[in-house]
């Protein structure tokens, strides 16, 4: 019997959709009951992380996001997952609210980025401004000895999510994304993370030559190995 999975989702929706989707194709399944079990709280109304984080007048997300955890538990839930890495900022207060794992974006991603860099100690983090103002993986990937490089046109990036979010994938948002990259790469960051939900959604418009991954895929195999 799979364990059942619960989705703070909405942020963006598209990104919930996408990770549905991928964990639905990474399954091998000869029949319904063989697929992952997940509870979903599709919650388009989370307060806007941009506007707390970045701009510092929006609401508090975390009480939001704590209810969420709580109903999804109270549902059934046995892990939590959340597809949005800004949003992971607040973890602590999702932990705090319920006893269930926490399945963590973040903690996947730079474990996975450590294995791939060698000798290099840069990694190149292409995410909305919000990650590197709050200092997101900066711990995590310091403890291992890295080093995060953040794209150099944030302002380009912030309107590159923003129209994701409004129209989702459009070519200016991969020409961003892909200046962004080509940046990273130019500056030593070889390897390099996909750490916005948005930009899972034109994940392929990074730079030749570099070795991305999308912190999506790391949380996907998380919720796999937990639910087996």
């Amino acid at each position: 019997m799979m364990r059942r999975v619960g989705v703070l989702g909405g942020m963006g929706p598209e990104a919930t959709i996408l990770i549905m989707q991928k964990i639905l194709t990474r399954v091998r399944a000869a029949d319904d009951a063989d697929h992952i079990p997940l509870i979903v709280d599709q919650n388009p109304q989370v307060p806007s992380r941009i506007r707390h984080l970045i701009e510092g007048t929006g609401e508090d997300p975390g009480p939001v996001l704590a209810d969420m955890a709580r109903r999804l538990v109270a549902a059934g839930a046995e892990a939590l997952a959340m597809p949005c890495n800004t949003a992971h900022y607040y973890a602590p207060t999702i932990r705090a609210a319920v006893t269930v794992p926490f399945l963590d974006m973040v903690e996947v991603s730079v474990a996975h980025a450590a294995a791939l860099v060698g000798q290099n100690t840069s990694i190149g983090i292409l995410a909305s401004p919000a990650v590197r103002k709050v200092g997101l993986f900066d711990i995590q990937l310091s403890k291992l000895g890295l080093t995060g490089l953040y794209a150099s046109d944030e302002p380009a990036m912030l309107a590159a999510i923003r129209q994701i979010k409004a129209k989702g994938p459009q070519p200016e948002a991969r020409q961003i994304l892909r200046a962004a990259s080509d940046d990273l790469l130019a500056r030593g960051a070889v390897v390099q993370m996909i750490a916005c939900t948005e930009f899972s959604l034109i994940a392929d418009a990074v730079a030749e030559g570099a070795t991305t991954f999308d912190t999506l895929d790391q949380l996907v195999q998380a919720i796999l190995s937990f639910a087996a």
